[in-house]
């Protein structure tokens, strides 16, 4: 079975296949299969990502307040995905904001830059300070 941290890489990965272009079902499921993500966890990689979709726009002006230049299209596709992860997490899963920290700091050390895992820790940890 897919650990959590796998789910996350791929609600990242659909998040980012979805913003290039590829809005097919049968990719999801192709996906997942490849990855491994099935059942329970499958169910809620499709519920986080389709819900993601649906508060892209809340969740893109929560995420705009904790930028220091307040534009988001300089954020890297990937880095603005993981962000949308992030916050999602923290308001509608509830998940522990130190867990959700950690966890997409993880994932911008193994899918990004150099320097993205410190954006994407201070972003999420200002996010901390005001909760």
């Amino acid at each position: 079975m897919a650990t959590r941290h796998q789910a996350r890489q791929a609600v990242v990965s659909l998040l980012y296949a979805y913003e290039m272009g590829n809005t097919d079902d049968a990719f999801i499921d192709e996906f997942l299969e490849e990855k491994k993500i099935r059942n329970e966890r499958k169910e809620s990689v499709i519920k986080s990502f389709r819900e993601i979709l649906a508060t892209k726009d809340k969740l893109d002006e929560q995420i705009l307040q904790y930028l220091k230049d307040g534009d988001l299209d300089k954020v890297g596709i990937v880095e603005r995905n993981i962000l949308r992860l992030g916050f999602y997490e923290i308001n509608e899963a509830q998940t522990d904001i130190a867990v959700v920290i950690n966890e997409a700091v993880e994932l911008a050390k193994e899918l990004t830059s150099d320097t993205s895992p410190r954006f994407i820790n201070g972003v999420l940890g200002a996010l901390k300070e005001k909760k």
